[in-house]
């Protein structure tokens, strides 16, 4: 059978499959404690809320581990802790906490991590903080975060994406609906640096006006100079001058 001479030509373009998107490398978990270890008011504190913490040994349902902060070893329950991925991702952790860990005050506008939904099975849900005036829990915004059949995962049905770090990455650009551009993780204490504070503003004050300085040659001088540095404003001596033409006769004790 011989081959056809002829090569069939279309004005169609052709459409490949465009290459699955490359998964960011994985990244090593750390350990984050959720609450303050003692919780009793007399106690010193051996571990606190917020913290990455190290484990020591794991029996299970108990852990010893070591506070960054305060160095010294607690037995504790090992859903004190949960367990924090690509820096974001908390897993094993409930919608209560995860409001008390983005209300920390090293937390600034748009704080956020994501973690797995309490009441929907195979879905995540992205917790937002949003520094306002209102009550403590408006200040923690939530959005459902569906996941697809195809592994997608989407906020708005509109935009779907490849993964949580495509999700994280499109929103920390705009905030595309949500109640404010992603920021910074959630604060971690002991695997980050506290935000450096702005620096606070020089205030320059005046010197104050010396009155009894002030001859009444400078108030009737109209024409300024580029050498006069008088401390009265031309404003000024215009008002001062009006009020001296109309009481002449006063005895002005700031006159030189």
């Amino acid at each position: 059978m011989g081959t056809c001479p002829i090569r069939c030509r279309s004005n169609m373009t052709i459409l490949e499959n465009s290459p699955e998107p490359e998964s960011p490398p994985p990244q090593e978990s750390v350990i984050v404690s959720l609450c303050n270890y003692p919780s009793f008011e007399s106690t010193e504190l051996t571990m606190c809320i917020g913290e990455q913490v190290t484990i020591l040994s794991d029996d299970g349902e108990f852990l010893m581990v070591r506070s960054t902060t305060t160095g010294q070893d607690s037995y504790i329950p090992s859903n004190y802790t949960a367990k924090v991925t690509h820096r974001w991702l908390f897993k094993d952790i409930s919608r209560y906490k995860a409001v008390e860990l983005l209300m920390q005050p090293q937390n600034q506008n748009g704080a956020f991590m994501i973690r797995e939904s309490e009441s929907v099975r195979d879905c995540y849900s992205l917790s937002v903080l949003r520094r306002t005036r209102s009550s403590y829990l408006d200040s923690v915004k939530h959005y459902r975060i569906p996941l697809l059949e195809n592994g997608w995962v989407y906020i708005s049905p509109g935009v779907t994406f490849p993964s949580l770090h495509y999700l994280v990455e499109h929103y920390s650009e705009s905030a595309g609906g949500l109640c404010v551009r992603l920021n910074l993780p959630c604060y971690i204490q002991g695997l980050d640096n506290p935000t450096e504070a702005r620096p606070v503003p020089i205030v320059i004050r005046r010197p104050t006006l010396n009155w009894k300085g002030i001859s009444r040659s400078m108030l009737f001088r109209r024409k300024r100079t580029e050498s006069d540095n008088s401390l009265v404003s031309e404003g000024l001596r215009d008002a001062i001058t009006s009020y001296l033409q109309m009481t002449e006769g006063n005895d002005h004790s700031w006159d030189t």
